[in-house]
């Protein structure tokens, strides 16, 4: 059994990546098994009581499998969180290996990154633009990237498309990550400008504050947020 893998990517933080890609998980979970990965996680540890890794909010939100492979306790990118504590940090191609073994035993693998796609992973300079494409070498990988709904969306998301295409990455949809409950002429307007300026459809709405719905609440509300069937 080969995995499909799904690289959950943004246009920087904040974006509503972890609702996103749990979200996904969810759709995914009813064609079979699903594990997401989140290869560095930041932000996380002693000083930050109140902070909820993002693993941890995809388990309680999809109820499915995760995996977290380094965590570092400074709210920064993984690069400069490490540097600062004197740690090494794996290769992004160690976490490419990571990620092909576990797709020999799951029919889905979703990688969720940190921050944008080319925040450094590593001290190398690997970023998840890096990682992609390296998995992309052995398996099917679909790319989708997270945005933000108002003002300087376009720009981001512009970006960061042309960023994958220039690796051969064509991302198979943006998903809006915190659509707001009244959504202003701005977002009205990116909602057909996202489309339009990067070629890449737009396929869900995730209402700002899905996070917070109960697990149930959230499987049952997770379809009406996507424009089309494919998990």
């Amino acid at each position: 059994m080969t995995a499909r893998i799904t690289v959950v990517t943004g246009t920087g933080t904040g974006v509503g990546k972890t609702i996103a890609t749990a979200a996904l998980a969810v759709r995914a979970r009813r064609h079979g098994s699903v594990t997401v990965v989140k290869p560095v996680q930041t932000g996380i540890g002693p000083g930050h009581p109140d902070e909820r890794a993002d693993v941890d909010v995809v388990h309680a939100l999809a109820e499915c499998a995760t995996q977290e492979y380094t965590c570092l306790p400074d709210p920064l990118a993984p690069d400069t969180a490490a540097r600062l504590l004197g740690l090494d940090l794996p290769p992004v191609s160690e976490y490419a290996d990571r990620i092909r073994v576990l797709a020999e035993f799951e029919q889905q693998v979703i990688v969720e990154g940190s921050g944008g796609l080319l925040v450094r992973l590593d001290h190398d300079g690997g970023t998840l633009l890096d990682l992609s494409a390296e998995l992309s070498a052995t398996h099917e990988v679909d790319v989708l990237v997270v945005v933000s709904p108002g003002l300087g969306t376009l720009n981001h998301t512009e970006l960061t498309v042309n960023a994958l295409r220039t690796r051969g990455l064509e991302p198979r949809g943006l998903l809006i990550g915190a659509w707001p409950s009244d959504p202003g002429l701005a977002e009205k307007c990116n909602l057909l400008d996202l489309p339009r300026g990067t070629g890449v459809p737009v396929l869900a709405r995730i209402p700002d504050g899905a996070g917070e719905l109960t697990a149930s609440a959230f499987a049952d509300a997770v379809d009406g947020w996507f424009t089309e069937s494919r998990s």
